[in-house]
């Protein structure tokens, strides 16, 4: 349920930064003959021409709609180029996507404390850089204003004088009677607009975007006028925007609470949630999201940016719609591998570019049961303590699968052979990787000690029949249909299990060197406090064990000092421990 926050100051300055059909951007810079064609990007599958995740604007002005599936793109519009996205694993390799995304927020960032909301949008707090403009350089006070800032499109703004529209705006940015708030607001839409300029010059993507004074003003604008245009919202025109907005369209408003807004309170714009006191809302939804609910019928939103330019979560996953539903838990455990090499891979990534590590692996999935009238019963998000490697990401998320399977289907009786099981079957599925924290300095990586000696996993060479080629990218503002499937997780994560958090201590102040070691099936760390720095705790994908290094199998240390060092186990011994204790780490939910 939505939360209420502290009111914040209407003096600060939001934008929200939204790319245009950012898919086919990135496509057409690598293909520049498709620049100015009607172009859709399309996810790899053989069946009528594969979906359509990303519309250019030439081609919508074709009728073609992401609904529609390639074949029929090509009927409505004859000569629209159909790019598909790139594909590993038998799914879709967003990469190029999240790389030219990261292009962009680098640019961004150069103005103000960054959010990365997506692959595709960021917000950012201008509010200092704004206060700087107009202490020093006040646009009443500028000889010239660029171009692309009097193309901003200022809500309320009206055409009194017969002049036009760009003549509007500019005297609408240059005013120096107006309050202070209009005044940083008209620096604001100066600042986004030079910064919208550079992101074409150094990147050849357009983006739009909404200034406001608040995150949710400004996200519910920045695709009003699109493409590559901006929205201004003056404090004075906030009611009128929020008057006749449905009451669906609003963030956090568009599943059950807003059909009970419909329903219970016969609410369908947000300016009908004024005719209810504050109180009234609290005692029909609780204290925190009935005022949540009066603050934003006001356009009030106390929600601060976040000075964050990397996600904070890693997913991966994909889709199995109508026939391609999966049906044995070989061909689960078969996509469950591919999605944890993935993460394994971006983890990996994540850790040696960022010094991030993430703490939690949870599994979501969508599933069916044609034989029970509880049909409707979702699938259990599972979550368990993240071990790194990709077998034990691979380990680990199979068991999540089956603990959730088994409340699922109501029974402990569930069989892991890859039989048939009939009555159910899966449509989704999605692991991520999610409580990223920095690694503390003071740890160091001793992955040169051992150059050539973890070789990569391979997929299993086996492939049963019914598995489907069919992949989903992230669920974005190119992509809001259906389940979260190949995702890029820029929002925290619900946990549905209690977690442990592995602590990195800094050694240094004692004269030894602590650091991390990880194989093909292996990752350590060093707890907070560390006795001589012998002591290892670890925990299990089941949350329920720890003991040293000397018991557990799937954990090992190697560190140095200045008078001594701990030297690894032989490789068959640490085999031998850890198909011992296989069946010991198993997530039990009966």
């Amino acid at each position: 349920m939505p939360v209420a926050r502290p009111e914040s100051s209407d003096s600060r300055i939001i934008a929200h930064i939204d790319m245009d059909c950012f898919y086919v951007q990135v496509e057409q810079r690598k293909q520049p003959h498709l620049r100015g064609l009607p172009t859709a990007v399309v996810q790899y599958n053989e069946w009528k021409g594969g979906a359509l995740i990303a519309v250019s604007y030439e081609a919508r002005n074709f009728g073609v709609k992401r609904s529609m599936r390639g074949d029929e793109a090509k009927q409505v519009c004859p000569q629209i180029q159909l790019v598909q996205v790139p594909v590993a694993r038998g799914k879709a390799d967003l990469n190029a996507y999240r790389n030219a995304g990261s292009e962009v927020v680098s640019i961004l960032a150069r103005k103000g404390r960054c959010e990365r909301a997506s692959i595709d949008e960021v917000y950012l707090d201008l509010t200092e850089s704004a206060e700087a403009m107009l202490k020093e350089s006040p646009p009443h006070s500028l000889e010239a204003i660029d171009e692309e800032a009097l193309k901003s499109h200022v809500l309320g703004l009206k055409n009194e004088n017969g002049n036009n529209v760009k003549e509007n705006v500019r005297e609408w940015l240059c005013r120096s009677d107006t309050d202070h708030r209009d005044k940083l607001l008209a620096c604001g839409a100066l600042i986004v607009a030079e910064l919208r300029m550079q992101v074409l010059k150094e990147t050849e993507f357009t983006c739009s975007a909404g200034i406001a004074h608040n995150k949710m003003l400004a996200k519910l604008t920045s695709g009003m006028n699109k493409p590559a245009q901006q929205t201004v919202v003056p404090f004075s025109s906030v009611k009128e925007l929020l008057d006749s907005l449905p009451i669906k369209k609003m963030k956090q408003l568009g599943g059950k609470l807003g059909t009970s807004l419909q329903n219970d309170l016969g609410v369908n714009t947000v300016g009908d949630l004024l005719q209810f006191s504050e109180e009234k809302l609290q005692d029909s939804y609780g204290i925190n999201t009935g005022t949540w609910l009066w603050n934003i019928a006001r356009g009030i939103n106390g929600e601060e940016v976040q000075g964050r330019l990397l996600p904070k979560s890693h997913g991966s996953g994909k889709s199995f719609p109508g026939p391609r539903a999966l049906k044995t838990i070989v061909s689960v455990q078969h996509w469950l591998n591919q999605l944890g090499e993935e993460l394994s891979e971006r983890l990996c990534s994540d850790l040696e570019q960022n010094r991030r590590m993430a703490h939690t692996l949870t599994l979501h999935a969508s599933a069916y049961k044609s034989s029970d009238s509880d049909s409707h019963k979702k699938f259990p998000s599972k979550s368990c303590p993240l071990r790194y490697g990709t077998a034990k990401i691979q380990e680990d998320a199979f068991n999540l699968f089956q603990a959730g399977l088994r409340e699922y289907l109501g029974s402990c009786g569930v069989k892991i052979q890859g039989t048939n099981h009939k009555g159910w079957g899966i449509t989704a599925l999605s692991i991520s990787a999610s409580k990223i924290v920095a690694v503390p300095s003071g740890t160091c990586s001793i992955m040169k000690y051992f150059q050539g000696y973890y070789p990569s996993h391979s997929s299993p060479k086996q492939t049963p029949d019914n598995f489907t080629q069919e992949s989903v990218p992230l669920s974005s503002s190119e992509n809001r249909e259906g389940f979260m499937l190949d995702t890029e997780g820029y929002s925290e994560l619900k946990s549905a299990e209690p977690q442990i958090e592995r602590s990195f201590p800094c050694l240094d102040q004692q004269g030894q060197k602590s650091c991390e070691w990880r194989d093909q099936d292996s990752f350590c760390s060093l707890p907070k406090q560390a006795k001589d720095g012998f002591a290892l705790e670890t925990s299990h994908p089941s949350g329920g064990e720890s003991g040293s290094a000397v018991k557990q199998s799937n954990s090992q240390l190697c560190f140095f000092r200045d008078d001594a060092r701990i030297t690894l186990p032989k490789l068959e011994e640490q085999e031998h421990k850890r198909n011992a204790l296989k069946d010991k780490v198993r997530i039990r939910t009966c």
